[in-house]
Parts: structure tokens; sequence; C-alpha cells
């Protein structure tokens, strides 16, 4: 029975992730992850970008899920993986790593081998999106594929979130899937709420604003995350 539910699962996660990969519903974010794919950074010469909606990625079975902004233009709009390709995964793939939720500490694109383990990361925008600052009606737009994401992964107790947009566009998911709350929690860093069944941890994003002036350091960021892995329930 669990066999033919978890394969049912996984049905369900690759039918989602085919739809959002198809998706061109904001213009203006077509038009941008497209035009990074034509002018590659000079490291990136010769590469051939995904230029496409970026989908989930990890553990169907996590109870810990991990929430970002977008994909960065010559990131996740890259490889085609989310958090992979930039400084920001760097450091969060580094930090899974230490706190044991993947196998490896680096994460490349598909087919380098990493796993995530109980864990899964995601993003409430899917396309790269211009100054990474997406326009509401854009975040608006790309909710549903994050509201259908939660509903798919059943397991899911503890949802970190990375930087304030993340955690107020899983306060609107999660209001999609009942479970509203107002007014919103304050987001800051390591600050915590309970929305309905779930467990919210505050982070700062890794970016590389915040991790190279100091504003995010490794040590806040794996206190942080551990404390995220304490609040789910064993």
């Amino acid at each position: 029975m669990a066999s033919r539910d978890m394969a049912q699962r996984l049905s369900n996660w690759q039918a989602l992730c085919k739809r959002i990969t198809q998706c061109r519903a904001c213009p203006r974010l077509v038009a941008w992850r497209e035009q990074a794919a034509q002018q590659p950074r000079r490291m990136f010469q010769g590469q051939t970008y995904w230029a496409k909606p970026v989908p989930g990625f990890g553990d169907l079975d996590a109870r810990l899920l991990i929430c970002g902004l977008a994909p960065a233009a010559h990131g996740g709009n890259r490889t085609g993986r989310v958090f992979t390709g930039d400084r920001s995964g760097d450091f969060l793939f580094s930090c899974l790593y230490e706190a044991g939720l993947a196998n490896q500490p680096v994460s490349v694109g598909p087919g380098d081998g990493l796993e995530l383990r109980n864990c899964y990361i995601t993003a409430v925008v899917r396309c790269a999106p211009p100054q990474n600052r997406p326009l509401p009606e854009e975040r608006d737009r790309c909710l549903s594929y994050l509201v259908e994401e939660l509903a798919l992964l059943n397991k899911v107790e503890v949802i970190l979130c990375l930087g304030a947009f993340a955690w107020q566009g899983i306060l609107r998911a999660l209001a999609q899937l009942g479970h509203a709350v107002r007014p919103f929690p304050q987001f800051g860093h390591g600050n915590t709420a309970q929305v309905g069944p779930y467990s919210l941890v505050a982070s700062y994003h890794p970016s590389q604003q915040n991790t190279f002036t100091g504003k995010l350091t490794k040590e806040m960021f794996l206190d942080v995350l551990h404390r995220a892995l304490r609040m789910v329930r064993t």
C-alpha cells in the first residue's frame, strides 16, 4: 500500500514539474529568463542554459521544506535545479551537508549525484526575475504551483523560509490550503510561527549581499537549520 502511494505521489510530482517547466504565464519573466540565456556571464560562455521555470527538488517524504524566492538568472535558470549554480546555493548545500540533509556539499546540476534526505527545496516564483524582484501579480500567478507542492508533500511538518518574500509567499500559499492567519506573523531571522499543522521558521536569505557582509553567517544559518530540525516530530 505504501509503495503504491509513493508511486502515485511520484507520478503526480513529475506531472507537476512538467507543467511548471512549460509555463509561460508571465511575459516579463519569460523574456528575462531567455535574455539571461542569450547573454551569459563570461564564466558560463558556451554553456546551454535551462532558461525555463525551475521546479522543486528533493525527498518526497521530507518533513522539512525549504523555500526561497526564485531562481537566479545565472544559477537555477542556467542549471535547471533550484539553488544550484550560484553562491547562494553553494552556501545552502554546504550547510545542508553539515546538517546531514544532503549526501554531498556541492550542487552542480542534475546528474551530479546529489540527494536530499528528509528535505525538499522549492521557491515561491519559478522563473528568474529582473533584479530578483518578482512583481506581486507574478508571485500570485505562480503561487498555485507552491500550493500543489505543499499538498503533494504530505509529510512536511516544518517550513524554513529563506527571506521575507518566501515567508510571505508561504503564508499566502498556506492560506489557500485553508490555514489563513491574520495579521501575517512578522518576518525576522530566527522568528517562528505555527500555521495550521505547519511550523514556520524564518532565516535571512543566503544571498551574497547577506553572506558577504556578515548579515548571515554560516553559524547563524546552521543554528536556524538545526532549530527547524528539532521542531520536526520524532
